[in-house]
């Protein structure tokens, strides 16, 4: 039984802490009050982590830290806990370098494993397997997590904080095509795709391979795109467009704000789950090779719906993760350094185990 530091108390951060606490003596820390009054019987710190000094006072004696902040404090936190000395795995998807952390890392002797969810996350890890037994020719993974009522105008609710998830329709997206990276403007390519049990969804291009692109640099032909419910792409393209998620400020009778942070803060109560909203993820993912000089594809298909009073997103994201942290507190993965999920590739079995038991399955099928 070891003791583990949740950093965040959010949809997704709670879900990790009460799961862990199945084997292990977990604290939460958040800022808000409100999010860790709803984890009855999980010890709460309710103090501000972008205090570096308090952050590390709050983790000197635990055995590993598993973050769960908002991608705008994702990197400094990671960097934080690193530089205590701390094993970290982490779910937060920040615009920084993570690999920038990787000689500190190093140097400190922890293993810290970033992207941990599940797009990115487990999505690479499936790669991370098949890279090890194949010859990958290509690879590619629709995602997207959604309400199940679809509600005007919007037909979205996310787990995320919002500008998390107002950066993916303004990044930039990379994909690999041909062996070269190639890199468009998000929200484009859109294709209508239909997916059993759910209907016609949206697809369009995000910035979602991250480290693959780096790592991956052997397989010609990698993309990943973001499911919606149709129609979704043309009202945020106007949005981008009329510079409501612009970071550049403007004034508006004397005060000077971030378009970004009033769009933001005006869309979170359009966004956020409520008690009783419920969710689904879906994802499909395709990986093309030659396996002992014989061509072979692989489809996996994952469909997960809100169950046990817990959201879907939460459920895929906070179980993948810790997964992979109880093989870091095992010293089944004991890598130095910044690891990114497709270096898990070989635990891939455990993984798939671990959210089997938690009722998170997919469908495999071998072409």
């Amino acid at each position: 039984m070891a003791n583990i530091i949740v950093l965040g108390a959010g949809l997704v951060g709670s879900v990790i802490a009460k799961d862990l606490t199945r084997e292990h003596i977990v604290t939460s820390v958040d800022i808000s009050q409100k999010n860790l009054d709803k984890l009855i019987g999980i010890k709460t710190i309710c103090t501000d982590i972008s205090n570096k000094q308090t952050l590390h006072e709050i983790i000197k004696n635990c055995d590993l830290i598993v973050g769960a902040v908002p991608g705008f404090m994702g990197y400094q936190m990671m960097k934080d806990v690193i530089e205590a000395g701390k094993n970290i795995v982490d779910i937060s998807f920040y615009s920084e370098d993570p690999f920038s952390l990787d000689e500190l890392s190093k140097e400190k002797g922890i293993v810290a494993v970033m992207d941990c969810g599940v797009a990115p996350g487990l999505g690479n890890i499936i790669l991370g397997h098949h890279n090890n037994k194949m010859e990958v020719t290509n690879y590619e993974c629709l995602v997207g997590g959604l309400p199940e009522k679809r509600e005007w105008p919007y037909e979205y609710q996310s787990v995320f904080s919002p500008i998390d998830v107002i950066e993916e329709y303004i990044r930039p997206a990379r994909f690999v095509q041909n062996s070269k990276i190639i890199i468009k403007e998000a929200l484009s390519d859109t294709e209508l795709i239909e997916f059993d049990e759910v209907g016609i969804l949206e697809s369009w291009n995000s910035d979602g391979l991250r480290s693959l692109i780096h790592t991956m640099p052997h397989i010609p032909n990698m993309i990943e795109k973001t499911l919606r419910y149709p129609g979704c792409v043309e009202y945020l393209k106007v949005l981008r467009e009329s510079g409501f998620f612009s970071y550049d400020n403007i004034e508006i009778n004397g005060t000077r704000i971030r378009p970004i942070d009033m769009t933001a803060k005006l869309l979170f109560p359009k966004w956020e789950m409520k008690e009783g909203d419920k969710d689904f993820t879906i994802m499909r993912i395709i990986i093309k090779g030659k396996m002992n000089g014989k061509k072979i594809t692989y489809q996996y298909k994952l469909l997960d719906r809100y169950q046990n009073d817990t959201i879907s997103m939460a459920r895929t994201t906070g179980f993948t993760c810790n997964a992979v942290a109880n093989l870091v507190l095992n010293r089944d993965y004991n890598k130095i350094g910044i690891s990114p999920p497709e270096y898990l590739g070989e635990h891939f079995n455990f993984v798939k185990d671990y959210l089997s038991e938690r009722g998170v399955n997919y469908k495999l099928t071998k072409i």
